[in-house]
């Protein structure tokens, strides 16, 4: 945990009320987590927002910036900007549980809190699943690719169709 140590939020020596933080994170910060990535050159702002309180913190995580991503379609690289924010409930407890994804719990001894996952969770939750460059996004051929591809809805049919036995039966129903 030694290499996250720069995103530590020392809280026990601030006053109850509220505080801000400001990070700027890039590549050094994602080569940290040793994951593959599906952006690279991050130019991110990060603003962190702490509320102490006496019995438990509020952190509100606000990122923005840019990453470069490659387009699904052309393979082109383009820049992507990207924006999320987090709300998160920190209270002490006996031991660190995390099980809750609004709610983390920290040992009462800790006197500070390491936002590092969170950030990088947000970042990365703020990427589109679906990487579209610009270029083919403006494109009329794309629109028709996707009109030709994309599911169409299914209709209802609008007349009852029935099976020739049910008529034979229907018409002796209606004899009788």
């Amino acid at each position: 945990m030694d290499r996250f140590r720069n995103y530590d939020i020392a809280f026990s020596g601030l006053k109850t009320g509220k505080h801000d933080f400001k990070f700027e994170i890039n590549q050094a910060f994602f080569d940290l987590f040793e994951t593959e990535q599906e952006f690279f050159k991050p130019k991110i702002n990060v603003n962190v927002l702490l509320d102490k309180h006496t019995t438990f913190l509020e952190f509100y995580i606000d990122v923005s910036g840019t990453v470069q991503l490659i387009c699904d379609i052309s393979n082109d690289e383009f820049s992507e900007n990207i924006e999320n924010d987090l709300k998160v409930l920190v209270k002490f407890g006996e031991e660190y549980d995390d099980s809750n994804e609004d709610i983390i719990t920290i040992p009462q001894k800790d006197s500070e809190f390491n936002i590092a996952n969170l950030v990088y969770e947000t970042v990365v939750l703020s990427i589109p699943m679906k990487k579209v460059a610009p270029s083919v996004r403006d494109n009329d051929e794309y629109e028709k690719l996707l009109e030709k591809y994309s599911p169409k809805p299914i209709e209802e049919e609008t007349e009852e169709s029935t099976d020739p036995r049910w008529e034979a039966l229907k018409k002796l129903k209606d004899n009788n």
